[in-house]
């Protein structure tokens, strides 16, 4: 038999992640634990991963969703279902083919001296030296994702699914091509849809010009804008029908300054008298409000600034070719001297700027193709509001279903070479569009070969958006498709609720006849700990592969998830991954001196350990056990998958380690009639091993591994702790003996403990305990006490007369005095009891006004108001005893 030395020496000291999370990976993917198998027996759990930029490398939001994501794989994957967290990566196309641009650019070369096929290819190339990358990173993460499912948005059978969605929504005259104002990207050189449009605000200025009336030119009309280059594209004026002060001038015309044509003063009820002047100047090509104007009066719109934000030949000869900014300048002193500039004012708005590259968006009007979402949409709010998609947190289901009511025509083509290319061609003879799935060799209209495709490429997010069905075999009839869709939890960011999931749920209902999922579940943003949004500029970023070299995979994903709330922001920071990383060795440590106390017969009867006949701290740590996994569960099922990391925590650190250990070294080491601990220490840290897993597998991987094989009968379990049964409460093992006992020893140790903190006790020194005994501890509890507690016991009947000078404690219906006259000073323990009395109070105060409250009463279920009362009851027999106590001390 090994002895306890030999044991430990084949259990590392310290736990070490470099050495464990490779080796672990792979022996879960040589097992093949991430694929599961079609079983029509079963309803399966799926989770399709947000794919992540193929350009992108880790950062913290991967993190937070990858750690999310694989808690809830891991926890549906240990209730017996078959599991499927199926990743891939996104083609990203503004993004990628802005990289392979930049290479490009260090050659002194553009896209354009390749040409459009070369150009493809070189992003092609691109793409399969860096674009696993991140799958790659994932891994180090932990991510217990189905590999070989793995997919990428231009792979044949995603770009067949959005050939084949084109082409129906066109046919059913939801996607068309019209000439409209869209954002336009200067940097980027391509089109955008208004969720790609980031609004900022920016101290700009408010300028006042004048326009002189056609008929009379001493008369005018001064109008404000943010934008005077643009005047130059005016077609008319307008003002508020309600606004009197114009009533005189509608109909009339006025002189556009430096071009001197004519335009109308018109009136629209769109107009916001409260602007400026009241006065507005109307630019459709440049505006979307002025675009909407202009269609309800038929104004011409006319294109005064071009797609690389220069002025056009609409400007006029002076200012043809002209930098936007440039012309601002120039035309601001022109207008000064001619007198037509009023007044300057500074002024704050809101300017539209690239969501990738931050550049100032230009609205301009272009012929693109859009879909047309007001159909798709009404379908999408609709399986919200009678609830078969479930919005997780709550609160988000208004802010969808306000989008959803006011959603726009969706702009979905890019001018770019990277990307889905749009599935129409053109033909030169006659004229006619062909939109086809398949690539035509001849025109539909008359058969000429001479036919043209498309030069765009669809937004990033069409494809997207059918990620939950084209990743699964769509428009095929595949087995992973009749099985795994719909899948069953969305899990992103609050931030991409109308990028992907709105547009998700519109084309799953478009294309599949049913909902995408059937739960939305949001999580929020990662700031810094002084709730900063991360930022490189800031150089409050962390970099998640630096923090899984330093504190290992595990204490990442536990220290981004653990107390975190749906929907709600949450901060990490350094010290949170040290916290993190001292639970992970906390529970290492327990696990080596558990597994050191294993021998040949200790262990048995693991699985059940109670009987009749087994001491309170046995039956109280099974029963808080259960309890806890109860919690867990509830917790886990309402997707508060913070909340049940604390409660994992609490239990396994507060109790487990902290004081059922610690008995059971006294019970091994100083009681040797007592039946062993060692069933009972196996038996919870197994199940607290489980109960731990989805939030970190490394750790409870490799734990679980050494633990069971030191079991003499391990039979029965599986070869890893990601497929053994995930725990769940067992009826009948909530012992209120056991646990209100564990309560009374725990608060005379921490009670004994902090009077000799207080006091500054030597911690070798025992000092004397006089226990009226409200309650018997029995002859373990008094044992725990003073070992526990470094003290001296002496129990006394509850109605002897309480000694004088000495220190006071009550817990629950008993009191303990340290009559230590050497260590005792009336008015410090005056004091003590004040503060003790001060707190007490604050305690009674909040249970008093928590009972008080009728929806509390009402509401709540009777066991937990029950026990509010009987907290109430407990705590103000503390305060009567306390001020029996000042009041003997004078």
């Amino acid at each position: 038999m090994a002895t306890k030395a030999e044991k430990l020496s084949q259990i590392p000291k310290a736990y070490n992640p470099r050495e464990v999370e490779d080796r672990i990976y792979q022996f879960w993917m040589e097992r093949g634990y991430f694929t599961p198998r079609i079983d029509p027996g079963k309803k399966p759990f799926v989770i399709i991963m947000p794919p992540p930029n193929v350009t992108g490398a880790l950062h913290l939001g991967h993190a937070l969703t990858a750690a999310t994501e694989d808690a809830l794989a891991r926890w549906h994957r240990m209730k017996g279902e078959p599991t499927l967290w199926l990743p891939g990566s996104d083609h990203a196309g503004i993004a990628t083919q802005v990289v392979v641009e930049q290479d490009l650019a260090r050659e002194g070369k553009s896209r354009q001296d390749l040409g459009r096929e070369a150009f493809v290819e070189r992003v092609w190339e691109w793409v399969r030296k860096y674009g696993r990358t991140i799958s790659e990173q994932h891994k180090r993460l932990g991510t217990s994702c189905d590999w070989s499912r793995e997919r990428f948005t231009l792979d044949e059978g995603p770009s067949m699914a959005v050939r084949t969605t084109f082409v129906n929504l066109y046919k059913k005259d939801l996607i068309y091509q019209g000439e409209r104002i869209i954002n336009w990207c200067p940097r980027c050189s391509t089109a955008l849809s208004d969720l790609e449009v980031v609004h900022q605000e920016v101290q700009g200025h408010l300028y006042y010009i004048r326009y002189r009336l056609a008929d009379d030119p001493d008369d005018h009309i001064t109008v404000a804008t943010t934008r005077p280059e643009t005047l130059l594209g005016d077609t008319a004026v307008a003002v508020n029908p309600e606004d009197q002060r114009f009533n005189h001038l509608a109909g009339k015309d006025t002189v556009l300054p430096h071009l001197g044509r004519r335009i109308p003063i018109i009136q629209d009820s769109a107009v916001d008298p409260a602007f400026g002047t009241g006065a507005v100047k109307v630019t459709p090509a440049h505006d979307p409000a002025d675009f909407e104007i202009a269609q309800r009066h038929g104004l011409p719109a006319i294109t005064v600034i071009d797609t690389a934000a220069k002025m056009t030949e609409g400007a006029g000869p002076r200012y043809q070719g002209m930098d936007y900014l440039q012309c601002r300048e120039t035309i601001l002193e022109d207008l000064e001297g001619d007198g037509l500039l009023e007044k300057v004012e500074p002024y704050i708005h809101s300017v539209g700027h690239c969501q990738r590259c931050n550049t100032v968006v230009e609205p301009l009007i272009s012929k693109q193709w859009f879909v047309k979402v007001g159909p798709l949409s009404e379908k999408a709010a609709q399986v919200v509001r009678d609830g078969q998609i479930k919005i997780v947190p709550e609160r988000f289901t208004k802010v969808y279903l306000n989008w959803m009511d006011n959603i726009r025509d969706w702009c979905v083509s890019r001018q770019l070479w990277w990307g889905h290319r749009i599935p129409v061609w053109y033909c030169t003879d006659c004229d006619h569009m062909t939109v086809s799935v398949d690539e035509p060799s001849r025109c539909e209209g008359c058969g000429s070969s001479d036919i043209t495709q498309d030069p765009d490429v669809l937004d990033t997010w069409f494809s997207s958006g059918l990620w939950t069905h084209s990743t699964l075999g769509w428009p095929e009839d595949t087995a992973d498709l009749r099985y795994f869709y719909p899948t069953s939890v969305m899990e992103t960011g609050y931030d991409i609720l109308f990028f992907w999931v709105a547009r998700m749920i519109m084309m799953g209902l478009e294309n599949m006849r049913e909902p995408p999922f059937d739960t939305v579940y949001l999580h929020g943003l990662i700031r810094d700990e002084g709730g900063e949004k991360m930022s490189k500029v800031k150089g409050n970023v962390l970099n998640p592969l630096d923090a899984i070299a330093e504190y290992g995979a595990d204490a990442l994903r536990f220290a981004l998830t653990v107390g975190t709330a749906p929907g709600n922001d949450s901060r990490l920071s350094v010290s949170k991954l040290q916290a993190s990383r001292n639970f992970a060795n906390k529970l290492w440590n327990a696990a080596r001196y558990v597994m050191s106390t294993i021998d040949k017969d200790s262990a048995t009867e693991w699985r059940s350990p109670l009987t009749i006949d087994s001491p309170l701290e046995d039956r109280w740590i099974v029963s808080r056990l259960n309890r806890t996994i109860g919690s867990v569960q509830r917790t886990m099922e309402g997707f508060r998958l913070g909340e049940a990391q604390e409660q994992i925590e609490d239990f396994l650190w507060g109790e487990y380690c902290d004081w059922y250990i610690e008995m059971a070294k006294i019970r091994l080491r100083e009681m040797p009639d007592s039946p062993s601990p060692v069933p009972v220490l196996v038996h919870v840290l197994e199940n607290t091993l489980r109960l731990l897993h989805p939030f970190m597998p490394f750790i409870t991987e490799e734990i679980w591994q050494a633990l069971t094989a030191r079991l003499d009968s391990p039979d029965g379990l599986p070869d890893s702790i990601m497929i053994a049964p995930y725990p769940e409460a067992a009826k009948g093992l909530y012992d209120v003996q056991s646990e209100e006992w564990a309560d009374l020893v725990m608060g005379l140790v921490r009670g004994v403990r902090n009077i000799r903190a207080e006091r500054k006790v030597s911690p070798s020194r025992r000092v004397t305990a006089l226990l009226f005994d409200g309650q018997d501890l029995g002859s373990a509890g008094r044992t725990f006490l003073e070992v526990l507690a470094l003290c001296s016991l002496e129990v006394r009947p509850s109605d002897s007369p309480r000694p004088e000078d000495s220190l006071m404690l009550v817990v629950k219906n008993t009191e303990a005095y340290l009559p230590e006259a050497g260590l005792f000073d009336a008015g410090a323990e005056k004091e003590r009891l004040a503060k003790e009395l001060r707190n007490l109070g604050g305690r009674i105060q909040k249970v008093k006004a928590r009972l008080e409250s009728q929806d509390f009463v009402k509401k709540a279920p009777p066991q937990v108001v029950d026990k509010e009362r009987g907290k109430l009851a407990e705590w103000l027999e503390q305060e009567r005893r306390l001020r029996e106590r000042v009041e003997e001390l004078g």
